[in-house]
C-alpha cells in the first residue's frame, strides 16, 4: 500500500513575532519543516504533500532541491480544510499520514507503529497522556474504552475537560475514507473552522474503528507556537544528544553546554569541554579531546587529536595525533596529516599539511601544499591572491620558513630548503638552499623623533 504524507505548514505563526515563517525557524540548526520532511522521507512515501499559506513562496524556495507536491491554502479555515487542499491528488488506495510542520521532533518509530494500525476499516490516531491537557483536544472513549470522538477544548464540557488523553493532531487514514469524509466536515463549532479531528466521529458513525498509538515521549509530539516553546524543545533535544554521547563512552564536562546541530559520531574516550558546537556531520576519533568554546563544522578529527580552546574547524579533515589551537581557524578544504601542529592565531584554507609539519603562530596558509616535517615560522603568509586569481604555494619536506616571511604564489620551495626570517619569496628555492630576500638596511644618525602637535 503506497504511503502519502501530508504536512500542514500554512499557519502564520504570529506568536513567533518574526518575518520568517514559523516552520522555517531552526531547531538544532535545521528548519522545523525540514526535520519533519526528513522523518517523513525515512518512511519511504510514494509522495510528500506540503500545505502552505503564509509566506508560501519563502517556504517553497527553502526546499527547491526536494521533490514535494505543494498545495496552497489561501484561506485559513482549519486543519480539515488544509488537508482538503491536498486530498484531490491522493488516490483512494493510498495510506495517508498527516503531520505538522511545527511538530519537529516526531520520530519515525512512533509513526511506523501508527501506520501499522490502519486499514480500510480503521483510522489511526497518535494520542498522548498529559498531566495538564489545557489547550488540547480531548480523546473521548465509551464504556468499552473505544475512541468515539475528539472534542476541542473550546467545545468541551466540564467532564470532557477532565480527560487527560489528548489528540496530537497526527492521524493516519486510508485515502478512500479521507476523500469520503472530508466533504462531510462542518464548521459549526466555537472556532468556525473545519476540524480534521471530526473525522473520528464520522468514522465511528459509519462503523469504522479508531485505534490509538502513543509516542515514546511527550516531546515528540510537542508543537511550537512561540520562541519559548521552541527553546524548550531545543533544550530537550540537546539533552537527548548529550545523553547518547555519555552512554557511548564520551566524557562531557557539562551535558547542558553542548550543541549538536547535525550529527556527531564519536569514538570511545573522547573528551568534550564546555560550550562546544558541532554542525553538519562531524566525526571524532577515539581519544580526541575538544577544548572549550570550539566550533566544528562538517569535519573529521582523527584519534588522539587535541583541539585546544576557541578553535574553529570547518569542512576539514584532521589526522591522528594532531594539535590544533588555541584560537586556530581551519577553513574549508584543509587537510592535516598525522602529528601536525597548528598553533594559536593560525588560519588555513584549501591546503594540505604533511605529517609532522608545524605552523605554530600567527600565520596564514592558503592554497598550499606542505610536505612532511616542515616548520613554518611565526607571521608567515602565503600570498595566494592577486586581487583576481588564486595561486598555489608548494613547500617540500623538511623545509624551514623563518618568521615574518611572505611566500608570493605561485612559488615552490623544495625539500630541506631554508627561508630566512623577514623574506619575501617570489622565485623557486631549490633543495638545501638558503633563501634570504630582504631590502638593504639603512641606519640614519641624528634622527629626530616626531613630536605631537
Amino acid at each position: 500500500m503506497d504511503l502519502h504524507v501530508v504536512i500542514l505548514a500554512a499557519g502564520k505563526g504570529s506568536r513567533m513575532k518574526s518575518s520568517i515563517p514559523k516552520v522555517l525557524h531552526p531547531l538544532a540548526g535545521k528548519p522545523m519543516l525540514e526535520r519533519v520532511l526528513d522523518t517523513a522521507t525515512g518512511l519511504s512515501p510514494k509522495a510528500l504533500h506540503v500545505v502552505i499559506g503564509h509566506e508560501a513562496d519563502q517556504i517553497r524556495t527553502a526546499f527547491l532541491d526536494q521533490s514535494i507536491n505543494w498545495h496552497e491554502q489561501l484561506e485559513q479555515l482549519g486543519t480539515g480544510h488544509a488537508v482538503a487542499q491536498a486530498a484531490p491528488t491522493i488516490p483512494d488506495d493510498a495510506t495517508v499520514l498527516v503531520l505538522y510542520g511545527d511538530v519537529p521532533l516526531i520520530r519515525a518509530e512512533s509513526l511506523k507503529r501508527l501506520i501499522a494500525l490502519v486499514d480500510n476499516e480503521t483510522l489511526g490516531l497518535l494520542t498522548v497522556e498529559l498531566n495538564d491537557p489545557s489547550g488540547y483536544g480531548r480523546i473521548i472513549r465509551n464504556a468499552a474504552d473505544e475512541i468515539v470522538a475528539i472534542v476541542e477544548q473550546k467545545d468541551a464540557n466540564s467532564d470532557q475537560l477532565a480527560v487527560t488523553e489528548v489528540n496530537t493532531g497526527i492521524m493516519c487514514v486510508r485515502g478512500s475514507n479521507l476523500n469520503a469524509w472530508l466533504p462531510q466536515l462542518s464548521n459549526k463549532n466555537a472556532q468556525g473552522e473545519y476540524y480534521l479531528t471530526d473525522l473520528v466521529e464520522l468514522a465511528v458513525n459509519q462503523g469504522n474503528e479508531v485505534e490509538a498509538e502513543q509516542p515514546d515521549s511527550i516531546e515528540e509530539v510537542q508543537g511550537v507556537n512561540d520562541r519559548l516553546q521552541l527553546c524548550e524543545l531545543e533544550c530537550w533535544y540537546q539533552s537527548q544528544q548529550a545523553e547518547q554521547l555519555l552512554l557511548a563512552g564520551v566524557s562531557l564536562f557539562d551535558p547542558n553546554r553542548i550543541d549538536i546541530r547535525g550529527s556527531l559520531a564519536a569514538g570511545i574516550d573522547v573528551v568534550i569541554d564546555l560550550n562546544c558546537i558541532f554542525e553538519g556531520h562531524v566525526a571524532l576519533g577515539d581519544g580526541a579531546k575538544i577544548g572549550a568554546n570550539c566550533i566544528i563544522i562538517n569535519s573529521t578529527i582523527g584519534p588522539g587529536t587535541i583541539v585546544k580552546p576557541n578553535s574553529i574547524i570547518e569542512d576539514s579533515i584532521v589526522g591522528s595525533g594532531a594539535v590544533i589551537g588555541p584560537f586556530a581557524r581551519l577553513r574549508p578544504a584543509t587537510i592535516l596529516k598525522d602529528n601536525t601542529k597548528i598553533g594559536n592565531f593560525v588560519e588555513t584554507k584549501k591546503c594540505e599539511i604533511g605529517r609532522g609539519s608545524k605552523v605554530n603562530h600567527l600565520s596564514y596558509i592558503g592554497d598550499a601544499i606542505i610536505g612532511e616535517n616542515s616548520n613554518i615560522g611565526a607571521g608567515t603568509i602565503t600570498c595566494n591572491y592577486d586581487g583576481v586569481n588564486k595561486f598555489k604555494t608548494e613547500i617540500g619536506d623538511g623545509v624551514f620558513i623563518g618568521s615574518n616571511s611572505s611566500l608570493v604564489a605561485p612559488v615552490v620551495i623544495r625539500d630541506n630548503a631554508t627561508v630566512g626570517a623577514g623574506s619575501v619569496i617570489t622565485k623557486p628555492v631549490e633543495p638545501n638552499q638558503l633563501a634570504v630576500a630582504r631590502a638593504r638596511q639603512t641606519n640614519i644618525s641624528g634622527w629626530t623623533k616626531p613630536v605631537k602637535k
